[in-house]
């Protein structure tokens, strides 16, 4: 049985407003040794895509810091990550429809 719960969290941002994340996926790179965060906010873009973020976070942290990803590398792994999952999706739509 798959189980469909979201995980979400909240951030505060710099004015003090707090607004609800969806985590869309966790996971930890043995290149980098450390761990990554990808979530959304689920806002959308002027495209019409939802916008996701990404960040560097300490497992089992409370409370959650996020900490800004700066690296090239990093953003690289990240996007890889992303591109491969929504390939995924797109195959599972193809599937099941």
């Amino acid at each position: 049985m798959e189980n469909n719960q979201k995980m979400t969290f909240k951030v505060i941002n710099d004015e003090g407003k707090e607004t609800e994340c969806e985590v869309l996926f966790t996971f930890d790179s043995d290149e980098t040794k450390k761990s990554y965060i990808a979530y959304t906010d689920n806002t959308v873009d002027e495209s019409g895509n939802i916008k996701v973020y990404a960040s560097i976070y300490t497992p089992n942290e409370e409370p959650m810091n996020l900490i800004p990803i700066e690296t090239e590398k990093e953003w690289k792994i990240i996007e890889t990550i992303l591109n491969t999952l929504q390939e995924q999706a797109k195959e599972n739509l193809d599937i099941e429809g």
